[in-house]
Order: C-alpha cells, then structure tokens, then sequence
C-alpha cells in the first residue's frame, strides 16, 4: 500500500511518502517543506486588488493576519463560509471584523485556501520522475474543536476526556472517515479528499510517530512530549497506552515548570484546573505510570527539556526527528486498516 502522510503545522509541512510494500521506512521519500499557511500568506501579501477566497478550512496564523493586512490596505475582501471558518468559527465575528461572507465570487482576483496541495507535492515528486500513487493519504492538522459558547481550551479537554476513558494507544486518536463537524478544519479536508484519508490531531500523530523509535520501549513508563512553537502537549505511557495528558503553551514553560509538570503527570497527580489556571489547556489523568525512565522528546522546542535534570530522548523515527508525525500518521493507519 502507498502511503503519503502529511502533517502540517505552522512553520514546515513534513511529508513522507511511503510503500508498506519496502522494508525499511527510513528509505522513503521525505520532504520538509514550507507550511501551506506561509505561502499563501506570501501570496496575499503580494496581491493589490481586491479578493475572494474560496476553498478548505485551513489553519489560521499567518494566512488570517495577511488577510487583515489586506483589509487595512483598504482592500475588499470576500470569503466563502468554509473559507471563513480558517478566521473564526464564527461567522458573525468574521464579518464584524470587514470581511464579507458569499458563496458567489463577484469577480474578484481568486486565492484558495487548503491545508493539503497535492498538486504541489506531485509536482515536486515529478521533476526527481517519482509518479505520485496513492492508495491512503493521512493527514495531521491542529484544530482545537468549534465548541460554540465553551472556550477552545475547555472544548479542547472536553474532547480529550470523552476518547481517554480507559488507556488506550495513540493511534486510538485518528478518524477514519468518521471526523466529528465540530473539528472544522478536519472536516473540511476529509470532505475534499479523493482517497481514503485518515485524519489526525498533529499532537498526537507526533506522540504516536514518538512512540515508533525504535529506540524507545513504549512499554515505559515514560512521558512522550511534543514541544511545539505554540503548545506543548505530553502523554504519560505504560504499555503503550495514554493513561494521561497535559497541553500547556510552550512560551509559558520554563525548564523548572515542565519538569514539574511532566513528574505530576506520570504519577497521576496533575490536576486540570491547575493547567488551565495556569492559562494552558489542561490535564486529563486515569492514574499515574509510576516514575518516567525516559521522557521522549518531539517538536520544534524539545530542547527546553534538555535544560531539565530528566533523561531526555529525542525521538527520530524512520531516523529523522522532523518525522515524527508522518510516521505517526503511517503507523495510525497501519493500525486501524491494515489489522
């Protein structure tokens, strides 16, 4: 089976391209690219006429303030309903900031939004005479939920407690054509997808790409941590299987606080509202895995654990350590089609 794998986040999408069919995953083709977010901000940036924007759902950051750039450049703006969703969930406040929301493209230059190019990727596969055949696309996004009223970070557990009644493996946290509406961005690509597609949270494609090192033993116990630029998320394991979960926002961590943190996860006593008093996302515990004989590290920032006194592995799955979600993603649907 031909796997392509694509995990998208802010700065990078990392792509891996892989046929069950070889050996040996580390012999796959591997790119680490600009995320989608920053080039079509660039191409925002560059445009001075007014827009409509059609398309996907996507993630936001850049893309979202280019088009607020535009909009203070005294330059009309028109976004469908999916589009608008990469803003806020809420349409109202959308149009309360300037944008217009329309199905009808009233003539205007056109920019698309989309979390996943595959035109792009078999482009760039095509020129090294690489055909692009897909038989399962996995994608990894971050996307925190519309909970409506509730605040993303209390929507965002909410969810997390609902899948984490019992340990389970990490790729327990995959849809397989069964992504729930209140996850917009996921939607949105499940419902553009021409293959059978398996989605993911970034976060958890990562700890499960983490848990994939041969070098580590997820029997544990041992905390798998995927430091990002904007959040941190950590697992404690045993067996295998999450028994515990923590997010923080990375810019709030000091070396000092998430050592802390990630002992009180791993033996079972964080507690919620002390994350989320804290102003990070929260906690969710079943029970403690005992003292961690290793914390596995993924992401941007993982360095911030090498300041801690704790045993740090950095995770490098198919030997590459910007390869931790694409591999969680290969392994997720590994587990859920191929057994």
């Amino acid at each position: 089976m031909k796997i392509l794998a694509v995990d998208v986040g802010a700065g990078t999408q990392d792509i891996m391209y892989h046929d069950t069919t070889v050996d040996r995953i580390e012999n796959s083709i591997k790119m680490v690219m600009p995320s989608p977010t920053r080039i079509i901000a660039e191409r925002i940036r560059g445009i001075t006429e007014d827009i409509f924007i059609h398309g996907q759902t996507m993630g936001g950051g850049p893309v979202s303030r280019a088009i607020m750039e535009h909009l203070e450049r005294g330059y009309r703006v028109v976004m469908t309903p999916e589009a608008a969703r990469t803003i806020r969930d809420d349409l109202e406040r959308v149009r309360a900031m300037g944008i217009e929301i329309s199905d009808r493209d009233p003539g205007l230059r056109r920019v698309k939004l989309g979390d996943v190019d595959l035109e792009a990727i078999a482009g760039a596969l095509g020129h090294f005479d690489v055909e692009l055949e897909i038989d399962f696309l996995g994608v990894a996004v971050q996307d925190h939920g519309a909970g409506g009223d509730m605040g993303d970070r209390n929507f965002r557990f909410m969810k997390i407690r609902e899948k984490l009644t019992e340990p389970v493996k990490p790729q327990e946290f995959s849809y397989l054509g069964d992504v729930p509406d209140y996850f917009t961005r996921m939607k949105s690509i499940e419902g553009s997808a021409e293959h059978p597609i398996l989605m993911m949270d970034s976060k958890f494609a990562s700890i499960a790409g983490a848990l994939l090192d041969p070098a580590v033993d997820a029997d544990g116990p041992l905390v798998a941590v995927d430091a990002g630029n904007g959040h941190t998320l950590a697992a404690s394991i045993l067996d295998g299987r999450i028994h515990g979960v923590m997010e923080h926002h990375t810019k709030m961590l000091s070396p000092e606080k998430l050592e802390e943190l990630l002992l009180k996860l791993a033996r079972g006593e964080i507690t919620h509202q002390e994350v989320h008093g804290d102003g990070g996302h929260g906690a969710h515990v079943l029970e403690g895995v005992g003292e961690p004989e290793v914390v596995v590290a993924t992401g941007p920032q993982r360095r911030i654990l090498d300041e801690t006194p704790l045993r740090v592995h950095h995770a490098a799955p198919a030997g590459d350590v910007m390869m931790t979600g694409p591999v969680g993603l290969i392994g997720s649907i590994e587990y859920r089609v191929m057994h």
